[in-house]
């Protein structure tokens, strides 16, 4: 994916919070008569309309072109000494007097609210010195930064003005479906005032930009300086806000993606209320599975994670769960992945109280507790660790042996980590691309291992066939991982 900076579009997802502000919300409300949003009627977002004129010229005055400027220290670029026949270069250079020069970007932003609340992407405004937004009136105001959220790519700014704003209302994003027309309004290569329509493509897109992608895909036309614009329907509400493509270009090759407008409007009330955003944390680290997983767990398909570490001062720790439980679901939705966790974590309220159906030893239960706030410097809830290959032998292809002390300080084994360690991998057994040297073997089939006895118990055909997926608990460098291994035939 093309990863842009300043005035080109960059990749960035979120997680749904909560709404704007009461107060925020009733303000709204009391200034409904500037939205330009038409709410008024249903109209069918499937059905493209004879032209998208007036939507066009409705909406235009409530989005914006954003521009920044940014001093940079006096390095890189020559600087010509006062007197110098080539001082008057200094200012082809872009220096002023003392040296510095000034960067400048371009971007999109909309209007929110009739007292001048704009939504724009954080990496429009990042390190700005100056922000001014600009109308398509011609109308210039200087913005302050209200707050921001990198994580979501999202940026509030406030503009004064003396008359109410024309602004513009979100909608439901998660009512969009794809197939349904939309219009971009931006300020792509800096023309201002550009239209652009398309259809919705796809949803809940995942281009590994960040821990929350969860973006609307479409093919209505996005470039650079379009970031921060707003994708609408047809009842000219916010759907989207364009802040990513890709292409091999540069430029648009019907690749576009937009944060849904529930996840915008929730960062934005959190930035509005606390000046930055607040998320869930449930305090422990997870991995996918795979079906030979979702087997040795009893659960038919591959959908949930395995808790992999929990951390000692975080929410989870003080309630009854256990490394090796399979997530099914969190507070009554389902988790199909680690992503699909990360963001339902997010998004519930803080202080809550929530429900937690588990897989463990094969047995469904519930656990409960409460849900912790994410600070800026938290482990994050799901990092998947990524098994690496290696190379050796028995039912498993893995040459076993004990922990001796040497092990424990070449592979850095904490003297309170159990097990047995693997000492190497057969290239063509069931165990490659999954075990690998120096890994510590904690429990197979549900059951801890202390000794190498206890291993070989259980790799017996009596307690498991040849053929036959062993689930297997593994330590590695600190994190615990679980793999499915088919004994051999």
């Amino acid at each position: 994916m093309k990863r842009y900076a300043a005035s080109i579009l960059a990749g960035a997802a979120g997680c749904l919070l909560m709404g704007l502000p009461a107060s925020a919300q009733s303000e709204r409300l009391s200034q409904a008569d500037s939205s330009l949003s038409d709410t008024s009627s249903v109209i069918d977002q499937k059905q493209a309309p004879e032209s998208f004129s007036r939507l066009a010229k409705r909406l235009m005055p409530a989005v914006v072109n954003i521009t920044t400027s940014q001093t940079v220290a006096p390095e890189g670029l020559p600087e010509f000494p006062d007197g110098s026949p080539l001082e008057r270069f200094n200012e082809f250079f872009g220096r002023d007097p003392e040296g510095f020069r000034r960067e400048g970007s371009l971007g999109s932003g909309f209007v929110i609210s009739a007292d001048g609340t704009v939504i724009t992407n954080n990496h429009v405004i990042e390190d700005a010195d100056e922000i001014n937004v600009v109308f398509n009136s011609g109308r210039t105001l200087k913005a302050e930064l209200v707050g921001t959220d990198p994580e979501t790519d999202v940026a509030v700014l406030k503009v004064t003005s003396d008359d109410p704003l024309p602004f513009v209302d979100f909608a439901d994003s998660d009512a969009a479906e794809v197939g349904d027309w939309v219009m971009a309004i931006g300020n792509p290569f800096g023309f201002g005032g550009s239209v652009s329509a398309g259809i919705i493509s796809a949803r809940n897109r995942d281009i590994q930009s960040g821990r929350y992608d969860d973006f609307i895909q479409t093919d209505a036309a996005i470039n650079r300086g379009n970031s921060g614009g707003p994708l609408f329907n047809l009842n000219g509400e916010v759907i989207g806000v364009n802040t990513a493509i890709i292409s091999p270009t540069g430029g648009s090759v019907g690749l576009g993606f937009s944060i849904p407008s529930n996840l915008v409007s929730s960062v934005a009330g959190q930035i509005l209320e606390y000046g930055h955003p607040r998320r869930g944390w449930f305090g422990v680290n997870v991995q996918g599975i795979d079906q030979g997983i979702a087997d040795a767990y009893g659960v038919k398909e591959p959908k949930g994670v395995i808790i992999t570490s929990i951390d000692d001062g975080g929410p989870a720790a003080k309630a009854d769960f256990e490394v090796g439980d399979l997530v099914l679901s969190f507070d009554g939705k389902m988790v199909e992945n680690v992503r699909g966790l990360s963001r339902v974590v997010a998004e519930t309220e803080i202080g809550s109280e929530v429900s937690v159906d588990i897989v463990r030893d094969r047995k469904r239960r519930t656990v409960s507790f409460t849900v912790g706030e994410l600070e800026s410097n938290t482990a994050e809830e799901a990092r998947e660790p990524l098994p690496e290959n290696a190379l050796a032998q028995n039912p498993i292809g893995a040459e076993l042996r004990e922990i001796d002390d040497d092990a424990r300080r070449r592979y850095g084994i904490a003297r309170d980590v159990a097990g047995v360690l693997v000492n190497s991998v057969a290239a063509n057994g069931p165990s490659f691309g999954k075990l690998r040297k120096g890994d510590v073997i904690t429990e197979m089939a549900f059951e801890r291992i202390s000794s190498l006895e206890d291993a070989y118990e259980i790799l017996g055909p009596d307690s498991t066939p040849p053929g036959e997926n062993l689930l297997i608990r593994v330590w590695r460098g600190g994190q615990t991982m679980f793999f499915t291994i088919e004994t051999k035939r």
